[in-house]
């Protein structure tokens, strides 16, 4: 059989819930994901407690909190305690994201789940991976492969690409297609025939409008007409945002506008965290899109170097702790606290609040201060959060009233404080009672029995009345004391010569000791405390205040029911792909079910190689191989694999496979959208498709047989590789024989190799060639269709399937039309040359 491939879904599936998934390859386990929602509902980690101790590798997609929020719990709970991986981003900003979320539950309430240091406990050991970089497990993992790849949906999102023995296991869920301001879009398409794919179906019933007709009502229905339109008008604008996600995008978005057209409204970005996020992301230009890269690179111009209005500085000289953060000349201002913001100029602005459900954070408070104005706007980016307030404010047609728990943290004072004062002295009192006991216990211990033996001067009362003059026998015990008309206590130690411990001044290189210098007082830790957050890129030290705050507080709640008049509008920047894109890259990426024969080789390794190849193979498999190599490059062929080298062993991997295909799990969407999604891809894309419910395990390892076939040095010694491009290719005819191990081999064959069809290799691009035969003097242009029309009477075009079910694994022509003349023959001629014959 292949590789045994288990997928237990552990959360989110059929619903939106956060995302949890169990993947099981030959027995060993990945979680990937470890999300939660802004709920922190613990009913939604039972099945995840279940399997927490099972798992052996933690796969991170995205820094979110449905991706990675109950990651620190699980740890501290259940047992996890598996290797993490994930990429630097996704490691740094989901680190912020969890602070920003622990911080924002604290300042409204006794929030026990878990606590910072079970956040740092959590992220402490993650193995930050770059993307494509294969990463090879060892011990239980040993033979699998794991590698990040870009998704586009958030910055350093990833697409997981899992292989063992050549079979590719892809998890991708929350991907985008679209190259925005600062991301690229995903590679999910380049990955021809997995062996399985877990995908998602959230957007699956979502279709934007193309890109044309968006800029046609560009002038009614933009981003930028309904907030300056608010604005102008007087209101103010919020845009509940995440922690470090998306809100990078609408930063750079406002950014750009404001920049274009010298807008002087405010823009405040208020997290516990938003100038450590800014800090991390201005060091993460690798990882975004193409534009910035090379922005940077020729002009070194940093992207989030975003333009800080001067006259707020001015102004709202109280705000110095964000203003003067990261050397920031920005138009946004970075803000950690509401105080800031209520401190600030009146006047229309723009803020960016965490959290983007309204369940807690500053956009909450904002909410519900903002929403009885109707000049004020509250602009949704993303769709809420199941059953959180931002969903409810979503709704067609909105509520025109909500009721919301308002909470904040007070000091105590008066006869609260002197009661709380009284109880933590009553506390101390114990704990040093407790002290006191234990310290007189262990003094007790110290000098009883054992003491007893050792101590000559110690008295027995057991043997008080033994005789003066017995003597002990050698070894044995040693002269007691007879002391009459009393019985001294077990305890009691004789009379000694007093003994006074020398202190030296120095130490043994003649350095005076000054203990004092040792001691670090309160104060000096607190200051330790706020830098630290600045070294490892934790928190600034405005959070890191809140953080040391430890006057005596509570929370304060009250119920509220908030009229709702301002304006509620929902715009699509949830930067994932939409229903007609998922089914485009479904279709892609699915296979043609095919009776194939794989054989795959490893060779010796060189880093960042590749062997590519297709077996033909007669009736009998042991009789006749004819093996075709090419070295690091997909071509024309549907027939190939990919398999990295390995050490210094020439070995091949004989693969039969029968009528196989690959699978499609269905995760995360609403049970409309997976159902949706589940026939589309039954009727256009792959037979077999599995939508499965939560805890229940779906066996989706593929029907073949693989054997493992050594490279004979005699057939290798006589292959002849031959140069294409930066390539290296070569034809092999074969048979099949075993060595005296009883091993498979490739032996060369014993009579002449039969003739077999010529064999053009290469993978022509139309947009390519285009210039090729511009720089030859022939001139070229595109007609319809995609065809190349070369000088007068030459046409070249590509007929066939390559675009259904699957791409390149259809048959593709090139078909080069024309009457029989001079340019005819160069161009077939140039045509040739793009392509190397076998």
């Amino acid at each position: 059989m292949g590789t045994s491939v288990q997928i237990t879904p552990l959360c989110g599936v059929y619903n939106e819930n956060p995302l949890s998934y169990l993947v099981s390859i030959d027995g060993f386990n990945f979680l990937i994901d470890c999300g939660w929602n802004d709920h922190f509902d613990t009913s939604l980690l039972q099945p995840l407690s279940k399997v927490a101790s099972t798992v052996d590798a933690v796969l991170l997609s995205h820094s979110d909190t449905l991706h990675l929020g109950a990651l620190p719990y699980a740890m501290k709970q259940f047992g996890l305690s598996a290797p993490v991986f994930s990429t630097e981003p996704v490691h740094r900003l989901g680190l912020l994201t969890m602070y920003d979320q622990y911080l924002a539950r604290r300042q409204v309430s006794e929030f026990e789940l878990f606590t910072l240091d079970d956040i740092d406990s959590a992220f402490q050991n993650v193995t930050r991976l770059t993307y494509s970089q294969n990463y090879h497990l060892s011990g239980k993992g040993e033979g699998i492969v794991i590698a990040p790849h870009v998704a586009g949906h958030l910055l350093g999102g990833t697409v997981w690409k899992i292989t063992k023995d050549g079979e590719d296991v892809i998890y991708a869920v929350d991907y985008n297609r679209r190259k925005e301001k600062h991301l690229n879009g995903t590679v999910l398409e380049s990955f021809v025939r997995p062996a399985v794919l877990i995908t998602d179906a959230y957007n699956a019933l979502n279709n934007q409008p193309p890109r044309q007709q968006r800029e046609i009502f560009q002038g009614v229905l933009s981003f930028w007409y309904t907030i300056s339109k608010t604005l102008k008008a007087g209101g103010n604008v919020l845009l509940p945002v995440d922690t470090a996600g998306r809100v990078l995008e609408l930063l750079l978005i406002l950014e750009d506008y404001w920049q274009e057209h010298s807008l002087n409204y405010p823009i405040f970005f208020l997290t516990y965290v938003s100038s450590s996020t800014i800090d991390y992301v201005k060091s993460f230009l690798e990882w975004m899109g193409d534009s910035i890269t090379k922005s940077f690179e020729t002009s070194r111009d940093n992207a989030f170097l975003l333009k800080l209005s001067f006259l707020l500085i001015a102004i709202h000289c109280k705000c110095t702790l964000s203003c003067r953060l990261a050397n920031l000349k920005l138009h946004v201002t970075l803000l950690i606290n509401k105080s800031e913001l209520d401190n600030a100029p009146d006047g229309p602005k723009v803020v960016l609040a965490s959290m983007a459900s309204l369940e807690a954070g500053f956009s909450h408070d904002i909410f519900v201060e903002w929403a009885s104005d109707v000049k004020n706007l509250v602009l949704f980016t993303e769709r809420g959060q199941f059953g959180s307030l931002a969903r409810m404010l979503q709704a067609d047609p909105p509520p025109k009233a909500v009721k919301v728990t308002m909470s904040r943290r007070v000091p105590l004072v008066g006869e609260e404080l002197v009661a709380y004062e009284e109880e933590q002295n009553r506390l101390k009192k114990e704990e040093a009672l407790k002290a006191s006991l234990i310290k007189e216990e262990e003094s007790k211990a110290s000098h009883g029995s054992d003491n007893n033996l050792s101590d000559p001067m110690i008295i027995d009362a057991n043997n008080a009345h033994t005789p003066v003059d017995v003597v002990d026998p050698p070894g044995g015990g040693y002269k007691d004391m007879l002391i009459d008309g009393f019985v001294p206590l077990s305890t009691s130690v004789a009379p000694m010569f007093p003994f006074y411990e020398n202190t030296f001044d120095w130490d043994d290189f003649g350095e005076v000791i000054n203990p004092d210098d040792y001691v670090i007082n309160d104060q000096d830790m607190d200051q330790v405390a706020m830098h630290v957050g600045d070294m490892d890129g934790k928190l600034d030290e405005g959070s890191a205040s809140l953080i040391l705050d430890t006057k005596p507080s509570k929370v304060v709640s009250n119920e509220l029911t908030v009229q709702v008049k301002c304006s509620l509008i929902y715009m699509d920047y949830e930067g994932r792909a939409d229903g007609r894109s998922i089914k485009t890259i479904l279709a892609h990426v699915a296979p043609l079910k095919l009776v194939r024969i794989f054989l795959l080789v490893t060779w010796p390794y060189t880093s960042a190689n590749y062997i590519q190849l297709t077996l033909i193979l007669t009736h009998n498999c042991a009789v006749s191989v004819k093996i075709f190599l090419v070295d690091m490059q997909y071509f024309l062929l549907s027939e190939h694999q990919n398999f990295t080298r390995n050490a210094c062993v020439l070995s091949i991997i004989l693969k039969l496979m029968a009528f196989v295909s690959s699978f499609k799990v269905l995760v995360h969407g609403s049970a409309e959208a997976t159902e949706h999604l589940k026939q589309n891809c039954l009727k256009h894309v792959c037979p077999h498709v599995y939508t499965p419910q939560i805890e229940e395990t779906i066996d989706v390892t593929s029907d073949l047989c693989a054997y493992k076939v050594q490279l004979s040095e005699k057939l290798m010694s006589n292959v002849l590789f031959k140069k294409l491009g930066d390539y290296e290719i070569a034809w092999v005819d074969a048979e099949v024989g075993k060595t005296e191990n009883g091993m498979l081999s490739l032996l060369p064959i014993s009579t002449s190799p039969p003739p077999h069809k010529s064999v053009l290799v290469g993978d022509l691009k139309m947009a390519d060639f285009k210039p090729f035969l511009s720089s030859k003097g022939i001139q070229v242009e595109f007609a319809l269709g995609g065809a190349l029309r070369c000088g007068e009477f030459v046409t070249i075009r590509k007929v066939g399937n390559a675009g259904q079910k699957g791409g390149g694994s259809g048959t593709q022509q090139i078909v080069i039309e024309g009457p029989l003349c001079e340019d005819y023959y160069k161009i077939r001629e140039y045509l040739y040359s793009q392509f190397y014959l076998l």
